[in-house]
């Protein structure tokens, strides 16, 4: 089958472009099943086959990422057999290849998405939040366990890595001596279009170096033995899921209203916020969130309108003086 072949040199270019072994099993396996929900060849595929694919995901319960990756790798097998294939394609079959299906209509929704609504926590909300958790660690009957919640919920906040980062850190990715405050080696950035794991260095801001140096010290050997750094009680790398309900947990626990509850995402957004709303550059918060385009990162930074007026006030008061001569 003509498609075959092509799914076949699609998976020798991540062996070329030197993707590790276990990634190109895992692109290989998801390629096979995005294929395998179609009854034509990927260049005949029309819109309604895609909503269909993806409707029926829903249905079975697989998660708003995982539609995205099958969605992403529709995107990348197409456009491929686009570039390489479009002649072969025609001389063959005496068809065109066809847009895919793919349109913003069938594009699956993404967390990110939100980054353009309303704004992240503010400082004094997160240092509320974050000092009541301080104090559960005090008093509460599983002190691994919050311990463990207070230093794992810190890091995004103080590192603007993303949930998904977070718990594929391991130990040894902690490098207290690198740097003036220590960096996280993220060695799974988050990939886009089946590009692969994007690894970057992440500084430890505001006393993170010194949490993770507490946590490694005091608490981390009162789990299970592993790599992970963060692991629940059997020793596992903790789950998105469960980094988002030990989050909620404590939420609860704060009593937290409607309007001051937040996500792990939005500790990332505030990351890059608050960092911005200190001076950072915008460039450097992009480099912080390992963000490819500068567009996104804009997407990330919500200032406070409090820090908007005082910009202004400040571009005024500078206006008046060059005018006052």
């Amino acid at each position: 089958m003509f498609q075959a072949h092509c799914a076949q040199a699609f998976a020798r270019t991540w062996v070329v472009r030197g993707f590790s072994p276990t990634t190109v099993r895992g692109y290989t396996s998801l390629l096979a099943r995005v294929l395998g929900r179609f009854d034509c060849p990927v260049w005949a595929v029309e819109a309604g086959d895609v909503d269909e694919m993806l409707h029926a995901l829903a249905v079975a319960g697989l998660a708003a990422g995982t539609r995205r990756q099958y969605l992403q790798m529709l995107r990348a097998f197409h456009a491929f057999v686009a570039q390489r294939y479009t002649v072969a394609v025609r001389a063959a079959f005496g068809v065109s290849v066809g847009g895919g299906g793919l349109d913003r209509f069938n594009r699956v929704r993404h967390a990110g998405d939100d980054a353009a609504v309303g704004l992240p926590p503010g400082r004094e909300r997160l240092d509320a939040f974050f000092s009541f958790a301080r104090s559960q660690v005090a008093v509460a009957a599983e002190y691994p366990v919050m311990a463990r919640d207070y230093a794992m919920l810190r890091t995004p906040y103080l590192s603007a890595v993303r949930v998904s980062e977070l718990v594929r850190l391991d130990k040894a990715d902690v490098h207290p001596g690198r740097g003036r405050s220590g960096k996280l080696h993220v060695r799974f950035g988050k990939a886009a279009n089946t590009s692969g794991p994007r690894p970057r260095w992440v500084p430890m801001l505001e006393g993170l170096d010194r949490i993770l140096a507490w946590y490694l010290a005091d608490v981390r050997p009162l789990f299970p033995t592993s790599q992970a750094l963060f692991c629940d009680e059997d020793g596992r790398p903790m789950k998105t899921g469960t980094v988002r309900d030990r989050l909620a947990r404590l939420l609860d626990l704060e009593g937290a209203g409607r309007d001051e509850r937040f996500t792990p995402h939005a500790l990332r957004r505030a990351c890059a916020t608050h960092q911005y709303e200190r001076g950072m550059d915008l460039i450097a918060v992009q480099q912080l969130l390992g963000h490819r385009h500068i567009a996104s990162t804009m997407a990330y930074v919500k200032p406070s309108q409090r820090f908007v007026e005082d910009a202004w006030r400040r571009a005024t008061d500078s206006a008046v003086q060059v005018l006052a001569g």
